[in-house]
């Protein structure tokens, strides 16, 4: 449990001026945090790899964070996780949506449920607090762009697809209102 708290704590300085999208702009480390609470709380999953990789999952994406001081603090386990579900920000948006798919179901088994925790995280916060300039088609887009990912990565964890169907139908059910 020791590094799971500094991982949490490693990843909490790293977002630390970054927030979400959404209405009330909330502290971007909620999200990691509720990626390992849906492994952890809701899938049961005990790997600590995983849970550490799901709250590290966007610290090089997104942050200054290198792989290099990734493995320094966390090990090669942990980093090669975080590696696979890290999108390439130099390359145009579509085409990091593309390659999500693509690369999908290739991915390890530990990649795949952190990437399974992410699209039902986003999936349920773009249903509850969406990003505030997201029109409506945009979320829909989101939701079927994601089903794509996760059609790609099914097989891993039955639980965990089984709340993204969850998310996605409730999510869906509720834009559509």
């Amino acid at each position: 449990m020791n590094k799971l708290v500094r991982a949490i704590a490693f990843a909490a300085d790293k977002h630390r001026n970054q927030r979400r999208k959404d209405h009330e702009a909330s502290p971007y480390i909620n999200h990691p945090i509720a990626l390992a609470n849906v492994l952890a709380n809701e899938a049961g999953i005990e790997d600590e790899r995983v849970l550490i990789a799901a709250v590290l999952h966007d610290t090089i994406e997104d942050t200054q964070t290198t792989g290099q001081e990734l493995c320094h603090l966390f090990g090669k386990d942990v980093t090669d996780i975080v590696m696979e579900v890290t999108d390439d920000k130099a390359l145009p948006k579509a085409e990091r949506k593309r390659l999500q798919i693509e690369h999908a179901a290739y991915i390890s088994t530990a990649a795949k449920l952190v990437k399974l925790a992410d699209k039902i995280c986003n999936l349920r916060d773009i249903a509850t607090s969406p990003p505030a300039d997201w029109p409506l088609q945009r979320k829909l887009e989101y939701f079927d762009w994601a089903k794509s990912v996760v059609d790609a990565l099914r097989g891993v964890h039955p639980g965990l697809e089984a709340l993204f169907d969850e998310a996605y139908c409730a999510g869906k059910e509720a834009l559509s209102r």
